[in-house]
């Protein structure tokens, strides 16, 4: 019934297979139990180093594959329908690792990628500020020169994969008064003196997954921890927000697709005045309304994901995708848990957990407003409107 995606091929569909073997086995016995103590365990990340699922995009010299984002779009979507929402390979492979492999000095990409394509390290990118949210001109944390050092003052919070994280890009500023181009990026790495994690931060949803508070108290890095040049930051973070921005929308598809998969089997099996409530004419078009958006979602997501493999994606566009897809996700995901009746409300069906792990797509990589307000400059409307072409 489904329009034929033509963005995989053979490869793909092999490593996905490969993907589901991976997550029935070592990730979906233990989610219980990962969700109890808020954060995944670390052998975890060990076997998908084994398997290579680990920095697929990134080139076989530095540990990775050298496939195109279509590969990680692949891992996305399965983990998204296997609801193991614990695991942040997301953000360690296609938002980490490609700043490092894009921006880094030959030195930082052999020393990072390796060990971060075996799971031996985790890497988390800290931008959110207690005050700053999705404004990342305004970051408070600074970054100061002290001879063949960069000492590091400010904090951080909702920081994915922050309480296992061994290697941070921390976006400080290096200019406080030079507004957006007083923006760097540095590492620091786990164990570094004054850099120390609090809390791991209690969520609605995504409760297996670590997101801590990130603390840097006169932490000094040596002056190599700058990532590409400095005051070139927050050009970095535009560039690789398209991307970003994308993968929130492959998930959204992935996720509604699963549920609806889910629930038109609940619905078949669930019987209420003496036959199952999916013969009902409400609940059947319920779903055909559901499965139609996700549909159109997909088509959208995959020529997406063609202009992000050919260089072409831009803000606008990634912006819509991420806008349209996680609201729809919002919309089909309510709808289940509501046909589900009181068991969409238990959190050991697989919908309840992924209703409250949809939540946050609105918000994180800039919230559903955010993204109005990119469009609409985009169209040539409001405050640093811009033409279109």
């Amino acid at each position: 019934m489904s329009i034929e995606r033509t963005i995989f091929n053979e490869d793909h569909h092999l490593f996905r297979d490969m993907v589901r073997g991976f997550l029935e086995e070592h990730a979906k016995p233990h989610h219980e139990k990962w969700e109890a103590q808020g954060y995944v365990d670390r052998d975890v990340w060990l076997k998908a180093g084994e398997l290579g699922l680990l920095l697929p995009t990134v080139a076989p010299e530095y540990g990775g594959a050298g496939a195109t984002e279509a590969m990680s779009s692949v891992l996305i979507e399965e983990v998204a329908r296997a609801n193991t929402s614990g695991l942040g390979f997301g953000l360690h492979n296609d938002i980490v690792a490609p700043y490092i492999e894009t921006f880094g000095s030959e030195a930082q990409k052999k020393k990072y990628l390796p060990p971060m394509a075996r799971g031996e390290k985790i890497g988390a990118i800290a931008m959110t500020e207690p005050g700053t949210g999705s404004d990342l001109q305004g970051v408070r944390t600074t970054a100061k020169r002290d001879g063949d050092h960069w000492v590091v003052n400010g904090s951080k919070t909702f920081i994915t994969n922050g309480y296992h994280a061994d290697i941070v890009i921390v976006v400080a500023k290096t200019d406080p008064a030079a507004g957006a181009k007083g923006v760097s990026l540095i590492i620091v790495e786990e164990g570094t003196p004054g850099f120390r994690k609090g809390k791991r931060l209690k969520k609605v949803g995504l409760k297996s997954q670590d997101t801590s508070e990130l603390f840097f108290d006169d932490v000094r890095v040596p002056a190599d921890n700058l990532l590409g040049k400095e005051g070139e930051g927050f050009i970095y973070l535009m560039q690789k927000l398209p991307w970003e921005r994308l993968q929130i929308a492959i998930t959204a598809h992935a996720s509604a697709q699963a549920q609806i998969d889910n629930t038109v089997q609940y619905v078949q099996d669930r019987k209420a005045f003496g036959q199952p409530i999916g013969e009902f004419q409400n609940t059947r078009y319920k779903l055909a309304e559901c499965q139609t958006e996700v549909e159109v979602g997909r088509v959208f997501v995959d020529k997406c994901l063609e202009m992000q493999i050919a260089g072409t994606l831009d803000s606008a566009t990634a912006s819509m995708a991420k806008l349209w897809l996680s609201e729809m996700q919002g919309r089909v995901l309510d709808t289940c848990v509501q046909l589900h009746g009181g068991y969409g409300f238990m959190w050991e069906y697989p919908v309840a957990q992924a209703y409250a792990d949809a939540r946050v797509q609105r918000i994180y990589g800039g919230t559903s407003e955010i993204m109005k307000e990119l469009i609409s400059r985009q169209m040539g409307l409001g405050a640093g409107k811009k033409k279109p072409a």
